[in-house]
Formats: structure tokens, C-alpha cells, sequence
């Protein structure tokens, strides 16, 4: 659309319109043309993304990247390079030294020294700085070969390790001093508070102060071998340089000093401590102690200065633990010089106990807690000491029982001191359990730990109650009531916790004391083989006293068995005291499940009940082992089993003791069968089919929708497949007719009430009965038939299923649904 500019209206127009009417005119159609530009551009963007997404996207190539970067590669040549020019500086002054006189040879390598040492200078002032680590490396060698090189013109009658020693603390100087001259020249721009970057700070080059530093560790140490000192003197010379080190440690921020400062502390630290340790240890005399004790406390003081300024918890605690142990180590140490060999645990365990005195000084709190570990590790190193002797007396008795089962005479003092060889620190062992015991009890009083602690120190008083009549050495009489006395202040105080102690207190404790009664108790029963008496006093009084404990002290689930466990021993120990033959303790021994079963059945705690009954069945059967020998008896045992079964059964939670009450009862009659000498398997076979077919109908009285193999199979099996066996070989003709009519009865009893069980079973036998009786028969007419006859037979009978072979296969199937639906 085009416009006339000598016209005051559009050409489209045949009049004259006013002004505010073209006007409107034209807005319109400017309105029109932006709408139709909107929708065109829309169009076109469409388009666009249409056409890109069906063009497959290229795929770039893969850019080859460096594998090093250019700092990398620039510090790899330096390196290479400084190492390169420090070999051939070595093999210059190794070997065309001599080719020189002595003015060539000093201004020749002491100008190259100079020039090394010199460059860094410029090379810092313009920025270059690895380049001038590499160089000032290079000059920190050739001060090396500068000082060789000064022995062997100007020193060559000094002995190698003084001057060693010399060239060592001059070289660390001079290293410190350059390497801190041009950190004086390395400005690293950092921005101040205010964002302003032209403060600086200096930053040392990495190579000359450790160097320095590993240098610095050498003076001393090489003047002491020099010197020919004694080996207290270097275990100083070491403990000072580790001193140094953690010094510059914890005060200089420079990392790469801390770390060569931290594997030299650690590093001479340790060594100066195994030297310390082991002069504490050989120390002969009170004199040689104190002063491998003032070593280890010179060592002791470096490891808590640590841990006081360490910057770690970690480290503090690991440096505090340190500083504990050896502060120990050397307070024991003149304990040990001036006490006797046998106090040598307990020096040291006092001297760990005294450390946790310390806890309660104004220090950090990692510093506390590795002295209270330090403390701890003192204590437990002392426990294990005492291991042995503990051990000892309550398995000792195994070494001398095998005397008494052999026959040989007991002998009661060997019962008591064990006839073994004893520790050295046997006499000892108590205090140091005592001693623990109350340590534990006492700091754990307030402690979160509170429980555990007082658990460990009640186990440490029984450990002591429990060794000391065998380290007293007391009489064979006084040693028994020692330890029966102990089982029943074990006992009581168990059960004075339980009913009297907070709730958090309840479970640990009095399960714990249980327990050590329970390994006391064993313990003193096996001492008291060594007399007759004894063994009877003891195991009555195991019995009644668990007993007791059952039912006052609300243990019953550990304490109602092993009462049982005492009351069969008892038994077993009365019948051997009376001579009896086992089979008669046998019938003693049952007293014990019939306790068990009356006790298992009052209402109670329910968690003893499980407990009790197994402890009574564990009884029953040692009963059974005792009369095994002993027919008659052993059915008589089995029948009283079995009526002591019974009678659990009739609880309504324990029907399923029934099964192992009919169990006892079948065992007893095949055992008086057995004695009757009853060859018939019927015998034992009715007993067990006539309960069993009952009990089946019961429950298919009970559940109707109970299959017939459930209930009948295993009575039916029980009684036809014997009888089966023995009618096969049976040669008269009583067994098997019975059989017959008994197979015959369940048949017909199975077609009448349509059960699938007995009529297969019943049926089955009854074929194989009625081929048993016919055999004799079937084998005259197979004799009597010439050889071809049974194969024509065979071949006629294939034929004939073949041609109604369909019929066959509707007849058995016919047959499968008539089954199925029997029950």
C-alpha cells in the first residue's frame, strides 16, 4: 500500500476524510500488519527447529589435550637440571681436583658456589622463581662439596665425625641464614582488611630452610659419637633434638619446616625413649633408675608440652597418652631399683594410679583425657599380668582331676595350690586386682560410664576373693569354705542389686553375678573330688543355695538350672558313695525331672520355665545313660520318663510334650520286649499302631478336612510294612493268613468309609500276601509251560493294550477320579 504524498488522504479512499478519522484509519492497519508479523515470525522460528532436528548433529572432534601442564613440565627440567649440574660439580671435585693447584681449585669452585648462591637474586627480582629454587638448590650442594673440599686441604688431620659435626651446624646457618635473606626478596602480594593488594608479605623459597632444618639434627648427635659419649648422654643428645623439633613445630607456620620438624621430633623422640626405657630397665641401683627416670621424664615433658599446644585434639590426646606412659615407666623404674622383684607390677600399677591425680590440673581437656588414658592402659597392662594366675585357678583342677577318674590317691593340698608352677608375681596378684577394683569403683562413681565401671570393679572383687585362698596357700578345709563363702556373697549381692539398685543397674549387675557364682560354684565342685565328703557337702550346698537364689532373688532363668544341674550331680555323687550300680542311681537321678516338671508348672516368671524343663530333660536322659547297661531298669526309667512327659503334657502350652511322652512309652515296652526275648515284630509294632490310628480318628474328629494319610498312614505303616517283611520269609501259614485278614479288614473298612489310606494300603498288602501264597503255585505252572509260552504271553498282552490302548487311558483316568475323591 502506497501513499501519495500530494493527496491528504489514501489512495483507496474517494473522499476527503477529516483528520481524526484517517487517523484511526491508519492505526488500524498498523495494528493488522504487527499481528500478521507476530504470527509469521512464530512460523518461521517452527520451521527453523524442524529443519535442525532432523539433521543429525555433528560430532566434534576430539581435542588432543596436554598431558602436562606448563608449570609441571617447567619444574620437571629445573629439577633435571640442577640434579644434572650437581653431579657434575660432585664428579668435578671427586676427581679433576688433583689436576688444579690450590689457588685454581678454591677460586674455581668457590666461584662457582658464589655465582649459584648469587643467582636466586636477580632471578626473584624479576619473578622467576622456580628457576631460582632449582639454582639455589644447586649452590646448597656445592656448599657441601665446598666443605669437603675444605677437609681435605686445610683440615685433612681433624677426625671425620667432629668435623663433621662442625660442617654440619656451620652448613645449617648458612642455609637458614640464605634461605631467610631471599625470602627477604620473594614479595607475595595479599590483600589487606581494606581490599588493598599492595601489602606483602615474605615468603621463603622451599629448599634451604628444611634442608637447613635435617641438617640441624645432625650436630649434636655426631658431636656425642665424636666425643665418645656414654649412652645417657646421647639419649640426651636426642631428646634435646626432638625438643628443638617440636619446638619449631608448634611455632613456625612455614609447612614444609613443620613437617620435617614433625618426623625429626617423632622420629629422634622415639629413639631417645627405647634408650631411656631400656637404661630404666637394666638400671641397677637407685642411682642408675633416677637417672634413666629423669630421661624419661625429660621425654615425658616434651610429649605434654606438645599435647598442651598441639593444634589437633587428636594430637593432643596421642602426645598426653604418650607423656602418661612414660612418666609411669620412669616412677616405676625407681620403684622397681629399690623394691623386690615381686612388688615390680605393683610399682608400676601405683605409679599409673597416682597419674590420674593429674586429671584434675587446670590443662586442656584432650591433655586430661590422655593422661586418664595413659592411666588406663597402665591398669590394664597390670591386669594382664595378673591373667595368668587367674586363670590358673580356675582351670587348674583339670590337671589333677584325670588322677582321681584313674584311680590314683587325691591329694588335698595339691587340689588347693594346683601343684603348677607359679608366676612371679603370684603373691601380688590380689592387691593388684584390689587395687584396680577400687580405682574403677571410685572414678567411675559420676562417670557416664558409671555402670560399666562398677561392673568391672565387681568382677575384679570376685577375681581377688576367688585367688587368694590358692595364693595364701590355705588349708585344704579353709580353702573350701573361702570359696563357698565367696559364691554366697556372689549370690546375695546379686540379688540385693536386683531388688534394691537404680533400674539402669539391675540388668548388668546381677546377671553378673550369677554368672561368677555359677563359674565359682564349678570351680569348688571340682576341688571337691579331691575327698568324698567334701564332694557331697559341696554339691548340696551348690544345690540348695541356687535354689534359693531362685526363688528370692528373681534370677531363676540362670540360678533354677544350675541348681537342678548340682541336685543330678548330688544324686550321681550319692549313688557312687553308696555303691550302687548306675542303674539304681538311675532311678535317684529321675527325683531331678520330676523336680524340674513340678517346678516348670507353677506360675511364675516364664522365662525359667524353658531353662528348667531343658535342665530336667538333660537329667532324664543321663538317667537313661546310667540305666543302659541294665534292661530291665532302662524300660522301667523309660516308663517313669514317660509318665513325667504325660504329666507336662496336660498343661495346655505343653502338648506337644505328648509325642515324646508316647515316644518313652514305646521305648519301654520294646525294651521289656526285648528282655522277655519277643522275636514277633507285632509285639512292637500294635503298641504303636492301636495310639496311633486312635489319636488319627480323634483328629479327623476334630478336622474333618484332616486327609486319611495325616492320620492313618503312619499307625497302618507301622504294624503292615514289619509284618509284610516277616511274612516273605515266613514259612508257616499263621502269619500270613492274619496278615491277609487283617489287610483284607482295612480294605474293606477303607471302601466303606471311602478312605483313600487305608483302602490302597490295606489293599496293597493284601495282593502281596496273596501273591506270597500263590508263588509256590505260579512257580509249578511256570515250570510245567514250555519256555516260549511266558514271552507269546507277554507279546499278546501288548497287543491287546495297544489295540484298546484309548479305552485304557479313559479307564484310568476313570480310576484316578474315583480315587481323588476319597479322602
Amino acid at each position: 500500500m502506497s501513499y501519495d504524498v500530494t493527496r491528504t488522504t489514501l489512495r483507496s479512499m474517494t473522499h476527503f476524510p477529516s483528520p481524526a478519522e484517517e487517523l484511526r484509519v491508519l492505526d488500524s492497519e498498523l495494528r493488522q500488519l504487527d499481528a500478521r508479523r507476530t504470527f509469521l515470525l512464530a512460523r518461521r522460528a517452527w520451521l527453523v527447529n524442524v529443519l535442525y532436528a532432523q539433521v543429525p548433529a555433528a560430532v566434534a572432534p576430539p581435542v588432543r589435550r596436554p598431558e602436562a601442564t606448563a608449570p609441571r613440565v617447567q619444574n620437571v627440567l629445573l629439577v633435571l637440571g640442577g640434579v644434572l649440574l650437581t653431579i657434575a660439580a660432585i664428579a668435578f671435585t671427586l676427581v679433576s681436583w688433583g689436576q688444579l693447584g690450590i689457588a685454581g681449585r678454591a677460586l674455581i669452585l668457590g666461584a662457582v658456589t658464589v655465582t649459584a648462591l648469587g643467582i636466586p637474586v636477580p632471578l626473584l627480582r624479576r619473578g622467576l622463581r622456580s628457576t631460582a629454587e632449582a639454582v639455589a638448590g644447586l649452590g646448597v650442594a656445592l656448599t657441601v662439596l665446598d666443605a669437603y673440599a675444605l677437609h681435605e686441604v686445610a683440615f685433612a688431620g681433624a677426625k671425620g665425625t667432629a668435623y663433621a659435626a662442625a660442617a654440619s651446624a656451620v652448613l645449617a646457618a648458612t642455609w637458614a641464614a640464605y634461605g631467610l635473606g631471599l625470602g627477604a626478596l620473594t614479595p607475595t602480594a595479599t590483600p589487606s582488611v581494606t581490599g588493598d593488594t599492595r601489602a606483602r608479605t615474605r615468603t621463603p623459597l622451599s629448599l634451604p630452610l628444611p634442608l637447613a632444618l635435617i641438617v640441624a639434627q645432625l650436630p649434636l648427635l655426631l658431636w656425642s659419637f665424636a666425643m665418645k659419649a656414654s649412652v645417657e648422654t646421647v639419649t640426651v643428645v636426642l631428646l634435646v633434638t626432638a625438643a628443638a623439633d617440636t619446638w619449631v613445630a608448634l611455632r613456625v607456620p612455614v609447612k614444609p619446616l613443620r613437617i620435617v620438624a614433625v618426623v625429626g621430633a617423632c622420629g629422634w623422640g622415639a629413639w631417645g625413649v627405647w634408650a631411656a626405657g631400656w637404661l630404666s630397665w637394666v638400671a641397677v641401683g637407685p642411682d642408675a633408675a633416677a637417672r634413666a627416670a629423669a630421661l624419661l621424664a625429660l621425654a615425658a615433658a616434651i610429649a605434654l608440652t606438645a599435647a598442651r599446644h598441639a593444634p589437633k585434639p587428636a594430637l593432643a590426646l596421642g602426645a598426653a597418652l604418650t607423656g602418661g606412659l612414660l612418666l609411669v615407666a620412669g616412677l616405676g623404674g625407681i620403684a622397681r631399683s629399690v623394691l623386690s622383684d615381686v612388688w615390680t607390677v605393683p610399682g608400676y600399677l601405683l605409679c599409673g594410679v597416682a597419674l590420674l591425680a593429674a586429671v584434675r590440673m587446670r590443662a586442656p581437656e584432650p591433655v586430661r583425657r590422655g593422661l586418664a588414658h595413659a592411666s588406663a592402659v597402665v591398669q590394664a597392662l597390670a591386669l594382664a599380668t595378673a591373667l595368668p594366675v587367674l586363670l590358673l585357678v580356675l582351670l587348674g583342677p583339670a590337671g589333677w582331676i584325670e588322677r582321681i577318674w584313674s584311680g590314683a590317691p587325691a591329694d588335698a593340698r595339691r587340689a588347693v595350690t594346683l601343684d603348677a608352677p607359679w608366676p612371679p608375681n603370684a603373691e601380688t596378684v590380689p592387691l593388684v586386682l584390689a587395687v584396680v577394683a577400687v580405682v574403677l569403683a571410685m572414678a567411675g562413681r559420676n562417670a557416664p560410664w558409671r555402670t560399666p565401671a562398677l561392673v568391672g570393679a565387681f568382677v575384679l572383687a570376685w577375681a581377688t576373693a576367688l585367688v587368694l585362698p590358692a595364693v595364701l596357700q590355705l588349708p585344704y578345709t579353709a580353702a573350701m569354705v573361702v570359696q563357698g563363702l565367696v559364691v554366697a556373697a556372689t549370690l546375695g549381692f546379686a540379688g540385693l542389686v536386683r531388688s534394691a539398685a537404680p533400674k539402669r543397674l539391675q540388668a548388668p549387675l546381677p546377671l553378673t553375678g550369677a554368672l561368677l557364682a555359677l563359674v565359682t560354684s564349678l570351680s569348688l565342685a571340682l576341688l571337691s573330688l579331691a575327698a568324698e565328703p567334701a564332694t557331697l557337702t559341696v554339691l548340696a550346698a551348690s544345690t540348695a543355695l541356687f535354689a534359693l537364689a531362685a526363688w528370692r532373688t528373681g534370677l531363676g532363668p540362670l540360678t533354677a538350672p544350675a541348681s537342678l544341674v548340682y541336685a543330678t550331680a548330688l544324686t550321681c555323687a550319692i549313688g557312687a558313695s553308696a555303691d550302687w550300680k548306675p542303674a539304681h542311681t538311675a532311678l535317684l537321678v529321675l527325683a531331678v525331672p520330676i523336680a524340674a516338671a513340678l517346678l516348670a508348672a507353677r506360675p511364675g516368671d516364664s522365662l525359667m520355665t524353658v531353662p528348667v524343663e531343658a535342665t530336667g530333660a538333660a537329667a532324664g536322659l543321663v538317667a537313661i545313660g546310667l540305666a543302659a547297661a541294665d534292661p530291665p531298669l532302662l524300660a522301667l526309667i523309660l516308663a517313669l520318663g514317660g509318665v513325667i512327659a504325660a504329666g507336662t503334657a496336660v498343661r495346655p502350652d505343653r502338648r506337644h510334650v505328648g509325642y515324646a511322652a508316647a515316644a518313652l512309652f514305646v521305648l519301654a515296652s520294646w525294651v521289656r520286649l526285648a528282655v522277655w526275648e519277643v522275636g514277633s515284630p507285632e509285639a512292637y509294632t500294635l503298641p504303636v499302631t492301636v495310639p496311633a490310628l486312635v489319636v488319627g480318628h480323634l483328629r479327623r474328629r476334630r478336622d474333618p478336612t484332616a486327609s486319611s494319610w495325616t492320620a492313618y498312614c503312619p499307625g497302618l505303616a507301622v504294624t503292615l510294612l514289619p509284618s509284610l517283611a516277616a511274612a516273605w520269609g515266613d514259612e508257616h501259614w499263621l502269619r500270613p493268613l492274619l496278615l491277609g485278614v487283617a489287610a483284607l479288614v482295612i480294605t474293606l473298612v477303607g471302601a466303606r468309609h471311602r478312605l483313600q489310606a487305608p483302602l490302597l494300603l490295606g489293599g496293597a498288602t493284601l495282593v502281596l500276601v496273596t501273591l506270597h501264597e500263590l508263588a509256590p503255585y505260579i512257580a509249578q505252572v511256570m515250570g510245567a509251560l514250555p519256555r516260549w509260552v511266558p514271552p507269546a504271553l507277554a507279546g499278546l498282552t501288548l497287543l491287546a493294550l495297544g489295540a484298546t490302548y484309548e479305552q485304557r487311558l479313559r479307564d484310568a483316568r476313570r480310576m484316578r477320579n474315583i480315587l481323588g475323591k476319597l479322602n
